[in-house]
């Protein structure tokens, strides 16, 4: 009898987390310990502070040791960029004062032990990144606690290994968290899934799992705790779903669905170099959104037509100043060059008031989403914007760039964004650099103000790009980062849709670029709608571009244009749903 097939005499359950890399796995648990850090506290004798202090040193040394040994491990060795990108932020974390200074202050004024600092210093900084408004933003508040968990080992003598596991024999990693560190070993085990406690869409663990294509499922809460050693598991990663212990029949349908899979993305791959043009001729430009440099290669292996949004965000990062025009300047450039005269589009930093940012001051606020973030930052601090356009127009003169504006609300914004872009040119002409002079300014649709009054917009600027997760969390007020709401962040609400259609309809009129950067445009269940509303320039995650590519190869505009008019005039879920099933059978 097939291994799969045999008779199971344990207890079978499912637990549901988020749905964080794609695909179907059957494997069985391999549990990953990790460091507690509720932490003892005792106090340290004033004679005794110089060699508490020496300890916690040797902590920072030991983990940066560990940090440089995996550096040379992955030189010349076939690891996916993320690792390596991801590898270097826990480093920023590491060497940051916050971390390797802060708890030794805290450990003189305090008379008490270093891992009780460290922690006590961790949940200050974790505080701050879970206020964020942005989910991968907030997302990094894991990156600190990682790094401080590998200090914690340091500190105690205990191990940060990861065990590769039978590299006869796939397993599914089951962890309270994962750091991007441990994903260094990855690749030296059979690992078929990751399984975590905590995470979301946007943590490393997902990124990582994506870039390995793998599923992943996280944010399940207790799954470290309940499954054991060794259980079977199906890990669903499109549906957010891990079943322990399944009966025959759920394991011989996953089985089939698991190797449906496989054998489509086999298929896939033969699309990477295919141009994405509809069955009536019109051409549809697929680009990829990007977090960091080193997610340039997953764009050229999954065929993208460029990057069509560039979150720079992770330069502002765990760091206790801010990032100078030249170290801004090398990361845009290296982009720009990396895509080879493919367009890359640099949203300037989507960062704001719930938060503190290094270099500014405290900027409390009792609601974050709706205060000082993104462009409204900006222009409050037109030295810090300043400073992101210089080095934005100097990498222009090394590849095909263009400004994307977060968050533009009203008229007065677009037009001191001008200002100070204007600004920014002449301060670069008066040191005798280059630029594009001609490079385009767009802006990003995300409040449905900006909607309702696009006439403006498209009279300024070059171009637009909706941001289908702030339009959606706005438009229906709800926060998808929040569990008691989260279901109800819907991207087929009839206002929802409305729109996004209204907004794709105007461009076309104006004849005005227009793309949908947000999730939605990796939803391959909803790329014929937006081809029905007229949309030709999507941009996703690279891992989603072939899946949306095969389905625009396959969809006729005018089915897909004839479904979105009757799905727009309908108020009824129900019915929308209906509908939408029905243009994807096509």
């Amino acid at each position: 009898m097939n291994a799969l097939l045999e008779p199971l005499h344990t207890i079978s359950f499912v637990l549901h987390g988020v749905a964080a890399a794609p695909g179907i796995a059957i494997a069985h648990a391999q549990l990953v310990s990790h460091a507690t850090l509720e932490v003892a506290h005792y106090d340290i004798a004033e004679a005794d502070l110089p060699a508490e202090l020496a300890r916690f040193d040797a902590a920072i040394a030991a983990v940066r040791a560990e940090f440089e040994a995996m550096h040379e491990k992955m030189k010349g060795e076939a690891a996916p960029a993320e690792f390596a990108a991801f590898l270097d932020v826990h480093w920023m974390i590491l060497t940051d004062i916050q971390i390797s200074r802060e708890p030794k202050r805290i450990i003189e004024a305090d008379r008490c032990n270093a891992e009780w600092a460290v922690t006590q210093q961790m949940r200050t900084l974790v505080e701050q990144f879970e206020a964020f408004e942005d989910p991968y933003l907030r997302e990094r508040a894991h990156d600190v606690v990682q790094v401080v968990e590998r200090i914690v080992k340091a500190l105690t003598g205990t191990s940060s290994a990861i065990p590769v596991g039978n590299r006869n024999e796939a397993a599914a990693l089951v962890a309270h968290d994962i750091s991007p560190a441990d994903a260094i070993h990855f690749k030296d085990g059979a690992f078929a899934a990751f399984v975590t406690d905590v995470g979301g869409a946007t943590s490393h663990t997902s990124i990582v799992a994506r870039s390995l294509g793998i599923p992943a499922v996280v944010a399940l809460h207790n799954a470290r705790s309940l499954i054991r050693e060794g259980e079977q598991l199906i890990i669903d990663g499109d549906n957010g779903l891990v079943i322990v212990n399944p009966d025959q029949q759920v394991l011989a349908e996953y089985a089939l669905r698991r190797d449906s899979q496989r054998l489509e993305a086999q298929k896939l791959r033969r699309l990477v170099a295919m141009p994405a043009v509809t069955l009536d001729g019109t051409a549809v430009a697929l680009n990829a959104n990007i977090e960091l440099p080193g997610d340039l290669e997953a764009c050229h292996a999954n065929g993208a037509d460029g990057v069509g949004l560039f979150r720079t965000e992770f330069l502002f990062l765990h760091r206790d100043d801010l990032p100078s025009e030249d170290e801004q300047f090398e990361a845009y450039r290296t982009v720009a060059e990396g895509m080879i005269g493919k367009p890359v589009t640099i949203r300037t930093f989507d960062l704001g008031a719930d938060k503190r940012m290094a270099g500014l001051g405290d900027r409390p606020s009792e609601n974050p989403a709706l205060g000082l973030r993104a462009i409204r930052l900006c222009l409050a601090e037109p030295q810090l914007f300043l400073t992101q356009l210089r080095a934005i127009l100097r990498a222009s003169a090394y590849g095909r760039l263009q400004i994307l504006v977060p968050m533009l609300a009203n008229a007065t914004e677009i037009a001191q964004t001008f200002a100070l872009v204007e600004r920014a040119k002449a301060d670069l002409r008066a040191r005798g650099q280059p630029y594009d002079a001609a490079i385009k300014v767009g802006g990003m649709i995300e409040v449905p103000a900006s909607v309702l009054a696009i006439g403006y917009f498209l009279d300024r600027l070059d171009f637009l790009s909706i941001g289908t997760n702030d339009l959606i969390q706005y438009t229906l007020a709800i926060d998808r980062t929040d569990d008691a709401v989260a279901h109800m962040y819907d991207p087929l609400h009839p206002a929802v849709l409305r729109l996004v259609a209204q907004a794709i309809r105007a461009a076309a009129r104006a004849g005005k670029p227009i793309a949908v950067c947000g999730e939605v445009a990796g939803e391959v269940r909803l790329t014929r709608l937006l081809l029905g509303f007229g949309l030709t320039n999507f941009s996703m995650h690279p891992s989603r571009l072939l899946e949306v590519k095969q389905r625009v190869l396959t969809a006729n505009l005018a089915d897909c244009e004839s479904f979105a008019n009757r799905i727009l005039k309908s108020d009824e879920p129900e019915r929308i749903a209906a509908l939408l099933a029905k243009l994807n059978t096509l």
